[in-house]
């Protein structure tokens, strides 16, 4: 298990790797992904139990699916430092011929994907599917998913969501990054959530909340979230982060959701983040 102040020097590193990803191609989403570092660093340095010996069929281990691909450079650098493939490929990130896409794709075969994803509102179903398969197999290990506030206007979330609690798909733990952003401006501006833990609370799931960037309180929640799965409910947690978290001109906008950074702005981003396991 990593140490508090391992995790966040990793997530710092991750952070580092985003805006960088991003400047290099000019082109991504550095916003949300900056957003998640905390919540996706504490999964995969703490929480899950996983295999960089990358198989797709995931057996005997926790298996983790990015619903909004669009914050794919936080995926690939947490992967990449987590050893499923080479840090230095991360500097072909969204370039052609590369196997790291601007959204996660499986026909480039990159260990650690598991699906395509960033056509928004999808991967709450395949998560369930995969949970379901878990509970088929006597596979006691736990399945989760990370979506944006965003994606919750789409239908399908909801059809998934009804899905899950009627079947008792309780080895599943959802994550939502409750940013209170989209593309376009605030979410309240675009389509109004309402009041979330009450509607997930309706559609029969357990419901947690959290900072997404008090590194203490992610591992908590998340332990948490485990001790109570597995009793005829899913959870979910709602993450409450800032997007753009750890460069202060992203931070809590949407004007950040989809832009890259020049040069003076990469260096103010990078003189904001603390090199902590050496740049690729």
């Amino acid at each position: 298990m990593a140490s508090v102040q391992q995790l966040q020097n990793t997530a710092s590193q991750v952070r580092r790797d985003i805006v960088r990803m991003v400047h290099g191609v000019q082109s991504g989403h550095p916003g949300g992904s900056l957003g998640c570092a905390d919540f996706l660093t504490a999964l995969y340095f703490d929480i899950m139990q996983h295999n960089p010996q990358f198989s797709m069929n995931g057996i005997g281990e926790d298996l983790f699916f990015l619903s909004n691909g669009h914050i794919s450079p936080l995926f690939y650098s947490v992967l990449a430092r987590s050893g499923y493939f080479p840090i230095a490929e991360l500097t072909t990130f969204r370039r052609l011929n590369s196997r790291l896409q601007g959204h996660p794709a499986t026909h480039e075969h990159l260990p650690g994907v598991r699906i395509a994803s960033g056509s928004l509102g999808q991967g709450l179903s395949v998560a369930i599917g995969a949970a379901l398969a878990k509970k088929q197999n006597n596979d006691n290990r736990w399945v989760f998913s990370l979506h944006g506030d965003g994606e919750l206007q789409e239908g399908q979330i909801w059809e998934a969501a009804m899905f899950a609690a009627h079947h008792k798909v309780d080895n599943l733990i959802a994550t939502v990054d409750w940013n209170g952003q989209q593309i376009d401006g605030t979410a309240d501006q675009i389509m109004s959530l309402g009041n979330l833990p009450a509607k997930w609370e309706a559609f029969g799931w357990q419901v947690l909340q959290m900072d997404g960037h008090n590194m203490n309180q992610i591992v908590e929640t998340l332990n948490h979230a485990k001790s109570i799965s597995k009793q005829g409910k899913p959870t979910v947690i709602l993450m409450k982060t800032s997007m753009g978290k750890g460069v202060d001109f992203m931070e809590g906008t949407h004007e950040w959701h989809g832009i890259a950074p020049n040069n003076a702005q990469l260096a103010s981003a990078l003189s904001q983040l603390p090199e902590t396991l050496g740049d690729y």
